[in-house]
Formats: structure tokens, C-alpha cells, sequence
């Protein structure tokens, strides 16, 4: 840590300390003159130089008493303030890992309790822009592999037209995986950004329920798959549509995608907190998660390892998971017995 002179805090302690210490004993001789009261003699045998009614030696004593404890106090006051100083100048310069909890030593005051703040601040914004970086990367990793292909399929074309109509369907699934992707990209940066500015609407999240599960079953019965929902009548709530709709369709064609054919995934809603509260749980039978990867599958791009020959863009349930907070529900995902995952949903109801 560099070295720093003594700031302005600590004379300015210092001197109220001190003066604060001086007053209190010049304001009791006062009040002792006032009141006629004399000053205690000294004791017998001992004389001391008087200035006044006041002795000089005693007074000198307290003052010098006075001078150190304002030290004392004002080192101790302004001390920590200086560590902090010096941790936000670091943090300025973009050393995102500067902490200044461990210089507090053991301290539990206010101050205290402010070094805390920084460093939970600070590893919150660290971890924000490592999470940044790695998305960076994800994206340019994620755009290289479809531009790839379809550069290919240009130059291929070029060389043999005979194949043109392949070639033509070829370049136009990769440009429709390249528009998901970046349709999936602005999406979850909306939901980073925060709350947006749209009012909120009443929505019946059963009916959008009982919409996705129809378009999926009808989908899933070309792999020979049955999609099986089971809900209440009704669950309105203030939501953004659009959001919560994306949600809960991403997690059920997740759970399509990854199922074996021939197997049924089971859609079970029902109401919670005595109403005030929607819990959604969709059941698959697909290859399951490792227990050490159930929290980081909603993070973006993230891939089990046995669902690589799946395609997808990696952010469905990302963005379920982004949608649901800003709605001020959760999400979560554990093993299923007998092999397969279960997603719970949560969604509170807003009037």
C-alpha cells in the first residue's frame, strides 16, 4: 500500500478531541470559581507553581494526557478511512480484485461495516465483468462456427453448381441458426439490462401454459413423444407476456430436445402460498445433468457434455432464468429419479 501523509480527517479529530477534552476541564475550574467553590489543595508537604488558581504541573499533566488520547482516537478513526481510500483508488486503476476487508483488523464498527460493503461491491462487479468477458468469447466462438459453414457452402457452390439447390438449403438453415442466435442475444441482453420501460400486463399464465404445450406435443409426436400438462384453471398475474412466455417455452423444448423418442414429458403446474404463488415443474427423460452442473447449465453457453450432438444456441435457459427474476420468481433444476431432469419454475403473482 503506498504511503500517505497524515489526510485533513485526522487533524481535524485531533483538534476536536483535544479541544473537547480542554473545555471539559477549563468549563469545571469556571464552574467551581462561580459557585466560590476553591480548587482542592494540594496535598500536605507537596507544593506546586500556580498559574492562577490553576497548577501549572497538574494542568501540564492533563494536557499532555489529553494531547495523547487525541492521538490515539484520531489515528483510530481516520486509520481505516486511508485503507479504504487507497483500496478505491486500486479499484479505479481496474484492479477488480482489491479487497480491503482483511486491513480492517478485526474491527466492528461502522467502519467497519462499510469495508464490507466494498468488498461485497467489489466482488460483485468483478465477477459482472469476468461474466462479460466470457460472454465475448462465447459470442465469437458461437458466430465463427455458422459463418464457417456458410462461407463453405458459398465456396463450394461456386466450384460446383450442379448441387445448387443442397447448397441453397444448406446456406439458408445456416443463416436461420445465425438469426436465432442473434435474436437470442439481443433477448438476453434486454433481460441483463434490466426492467424495461413496457408496462406490465394481466396475463394468464395458464392459457400461455396450455398454448406451448399444444405447439410441443404437436411437434413431439413426429419423434413419437407426448407432451403431458397438468395445470389449474387460471393464474393471473402483472408479467411481461413475451418474457414469461419464452421462459416456459425454452425449458419445455429443452426438455423435448434432449428426451429420447418414444418417451412423455410430464408438465405439472399448481398453486402455491396459498394462491400466491405459481409452481411449474417440467419432467424429462433425457441423458440428466451432473449434480456439480445443476446451477451452471443457466448460465449462456453452457453445455452438458452428453448433449453436444444437440443443436441449439446454449441460452434458452438463460434467458428463462433472467426472465423469471425480473419477474421476481426463480428457477431451478435437479436429477430426476430414475434418469432425466426436473426444471422448477416459480412465478409470485403481482396485482
Amino acid at each position: 500500500m503506498s504511503h500517505r501523509r497524515l489526510g485533513r480527517l485526522f487533524w481535524k479529530l485531533l483538534f476536536a478531541l483535544a479541544a473537547c477534552m480542554v473545555l471539559a476541564i477549563s468549563s469545571t475550574i469556571v464552574v467551581l470559581r462561580l459557585i466560590g467553590q476553591p480548587p482542592p489543595p494540594p496535598p500536605p508537604g507537596e507544593g506546586f507553581p500556580m498559574w492562577g488558581p490553576v497548577p501549572i504541573v497538574p494542568a501540564a499533566t492533563a494536557l499532555v494526557a489529553v494531547l495523547i488520547i487525541s492521538l490515539v482516537l484520531a489515528w483510530y478513526l481516520s486509520h481505516p478511512l486511508r485503507h479504504l481510500s487507497w483500496a478505491l483508488d486500486r479499484f479505479a486503476e481496474g484492479r477488480l480484485d482489491t479487497r480491503v476487508g482483511p486491513l480492517m483488523s478485526g474491527r466492528r464498527d461502522e467502519i467497519a461495516d462499510l469495508a464490507r460493503d466494498f468488498d461485497r461491491m467489489a466482488g460483485q462487479i468483478e465477477r459482472l465483468v469476468q461474466s462479460r468477458h466470457a460472454l465475448l468469447h462465447d459470442v465469437s466462438h458461437e458466430l465463427r462456427s455458422p459463418l464457417t459453414r456458410l462461407q463453405a457452402a458459398i465456396g463450394l457452390l461456386s466450384q460446383d453448381p450442379a448441387r445448387q439447390t443442397a447448397l441453397i438449403e444448406r446456406i439458408g438453415r445456416e443463416s436461420g441458426r445465425l438469426e436465432a442466435l442473434i435474436e437470442e442475444l439481443m433477448t438476453l441482453h434486454r433481460l441483463d439490462a434490466g426492467p424495461s420501460n413496457a408496462p406490465l400486463q394481466r396475463v394468464d399464465v395458464i392459457e400461455l401454459l396450455q398454448a406451448i404445450a399444444d405447439d410441443a406435443d404437436f411437434e413431439a409426436r413426429a419423434s413419437q413423444q407426448t407432451l403431458h400438462l397438468e395445470a389449474p384453471d387460471s393464474f393471473v398475474t402483472a408479467a411481461h407476456g413475451e418474457l414469461i412466455y419464452r421462459a416456459f417455452e425454452n425449458v419445455i423444448r429443452n426438455a423435448l430436445k434432449y428426451s429420447a423418442a418414444g418417451s412423455r414429458i410430464d408438465v405439472t403446474a399448481r398453486l402455491a402460498d396459498g394462491g400466491g404463488t405459481l409452481v411449474t415443474t417440467v419432467e424429462d427423460r433425457g441423458p440428466g445433468v451432473p449434480e456439480e452442473m445443476l446451477h451452471a447449465i443457466f448460465e449462456p453457453f453452457i453445455r452438458v457434455a452428453s448433449s453436444e450432438s444437440v443443436r441449439g444456441t446454449g441460452l434458452g435457459l438463460a434467458i428463462a432464468q433472467r426472465a423469471m427474476l425480473l419477474h421476481g420468481g426463480s428457477i431451478e433444476a435437479a436429477q430426476r429419479d430414475g434418469g432425466g431432469l426436473v426444471v422448477t419454475l416459480r412465478l409470485p403473482k403481482r396485482a
